[in-house]
C-alpha cells in the first residue's frame, strides 16, 4: 500500500511540476517576444494576467474576494501538508552495513525490520511483534512493540529480545550498537464461566 502511495505521490508531483513548467515557460516566452497562438491567454508582450475589467468584475459581490482568498488559503494549506508529508520519514529506508573493506553495503531497513519482528515472534510467549527502525543509516535505532501472552514474565521476554533478536540483528549488520525502545503489552483473554 505504501509503495502505491509513494508512486502516486511521485506521479502527481511530476504532473504538477510539468504543468507549472510548461505554463511558466509559455508566459516567459510570450514576455520575451515570441508570438502566442490565438487560443493562448496572453496576446502579447504588454498583456497582463488580469485586465482591469476582469479584476473589478465581481467587486460589488461581497462573497467574491472572501471566497477567492479562502480557496487560495485551502490550496496553500494542502500544499504545505503535502510537502511536510513528503519530507517527513516515518522509518529508516536503509542501514549501512560494515563489510570490512572500507566501502560498506546498504541493507534495506524493511528487511531488517521484518527479520527482527519474525525473530521476536519466535520467542516464548510473544504473540505478535512489530519493529520499526529510525535514526540515521549509520546509527539506527529500533522501536519494538511486543504483544505478550498472559502467562509470560515481561522481564524475561525483554531479556530474550535484547539477547537474541537484537543481538543477532546488530551482529549480522555489523553495527557497533542497536539501541531499542520496547513497548510491552499483554493479550487480554476473557475468563470462561464455570457453572
Amino acid at each position: 500500500m505504501r509503495g502505491m502511495l509513494r508512486t502516486v505521490n511521485r506521479v502527481l508531483l511530476g504532473v504538477v511540476g510539468l504543468v507549472l513548467l510548461v505554463l511558466g515557460g509559455a508566459v516567459l516566452a510570450v514576455g520575451l517576444g515570441v508570438e502566442a497562438p490565438s487560443w493562448w491567454i496572453h496576446t502579447g508582450r504588454d498583456d497582463v494576467l488580469l485586465a482591469g475589467a476582469e479584476r473589478t468584475r465581481w467587486r460589488d459581490a461581497g462573497w467574491w474576494w472572501p471566497a477567492v482568498l479562502g480557496g487560495l488559503a485551502v490550496l496553500f494549506l494542502l500544499a504545505l501538508w503535502w510537502l511536510v508529508a513528503a519530507v517527513r520519514r516515518h522509518r529508516l529506508a536503509e542501514v549501512l552495513v560494515d563489510t570490512g573493506d572500507g566501502e560498506g553495503a546498504l541493507l534495506r531497513g524493511r528487511a531488517l525490520e521484518d527479520v527482527l519482528g519474525a525473530e521476536a515472534t519466535t520467542l516464548d510467549g510473544v504473540a505478535r511483534a512489530h519493529v520499526r527502525l529510525r535514526g540515521r543509516r549509520t546509527a539506527p535505532e529500533a522501536r519494538a512493540r511486543l504483544l505478550l501472552e498472559p502467562d509470560v514474565d515481561p522481564g524475561e521476554a525483554l531479556h530474550h529480545l535484547t539477547t537474541r533478536a537484537l543481538t543477532h540483528a546488530r551482529n549480522s549488520a555489523g553495527l557497533a550498537s542497536l539501541p531499542a525502545k520496547v513497548r510491552l503489552k499483554g493479550v487480554r483473554h476473557r475468563a470462561e464461566r464455570v457453572s
